[in-house]
């Protein structure tokens, strides 16, 4: 376990990127000191250590690393892109080979996604290359935990909050971050190109949580 987000921040630096990122995907990386900042937060708020966590298009693993590195008692790694997943592996066992043995690894596409978590932390595509993108992978956070940390475009705050209320979530805190695109694609023409995005912590609101159960 790492002891300060300055050394979270550090461990997740070395991680692997995309090697070949593809478009349709939207496969941008979660930048190391951006991600340290949410889940230290998390940490300290209770929310990873000793809970089973889902880190929806999981990429090459950023978010759901940090969370083992912080006392997450499972992590399960989902992503369409087996590619993906294979680096997010190999960044696991380069972090630490021990806690390879606290993750699962799912290559599905998250709407076929059916679990059960503590928490769900996501970074999904901004919706920018499939329209919507952003909705699906909050549709299938909600069934699967009662907290969710997700980004997105900040440009989407009043959509985001007013879709969480109809599903029975409220947004407890909200970061708002210069997000680095990097030099990655053929038609990226700047070497960083800096986005507003914002970060959510949302939780089930408890008559919620208390009508799913009499669902069940």
């Amino acid at each position: 376990m790492v002891k300060s987000k300055s050394g979270l921040a550090i461990q997740l630096s070395k991680l692997r990127t995309f090697e070949k990122p593809k478009m349709e995907l939207e496969q941008y990386p979660t930048e190391s000191e951006i991600a340290a900042e949410i889940l230290w937060f998390a940490g300290m708020n209770s929310d990873i250590s000793g809970k089973v966590i889902v880190d929806l298009g999981c990429g090459t693993g950023v978010l759901g690393i940090g969370a083992l590195l912080l006392g997450a008692e499972k992590v399960v790694f989902v992503d369409i892109d087996a590619d993906a997943l294979k680096i997010c592996r190999e960044n696991l066992i380069l972090v630490d080979k021990e806690l390879a043995e606290k993750a699962e690894f799912v290559n599905k596409d998250v709407k076929d996604f059916d679990f059960k978590a503590d928490l769900v932390i996501q970074n999904p595509p901004f919706g920018t290359k499939q329209k919507h993108a952003d909705v699906i992978f909050l549709e299938t956070a909600m069934k699967t935990a009662p907290v969710i940390y997700s980004f997105h475009k900040l440009e989407t705050r009043q959509f985001i909050d007013d879709y969480a209320a109809r599903n029975g979530f409220k947004a407890t805190h909200f970061w708002t971050f210069d997000w680095p695109l990097k030099m990655a694609l053929a038609f990226h023409r700047k070497r960083i190109e800096r986005i507003k995005v914002g970060c959510w912590r949302l939780e089930r609101l408890k008559s919620d949580a208390r009508s799913l159960q009499k669902s069940i």
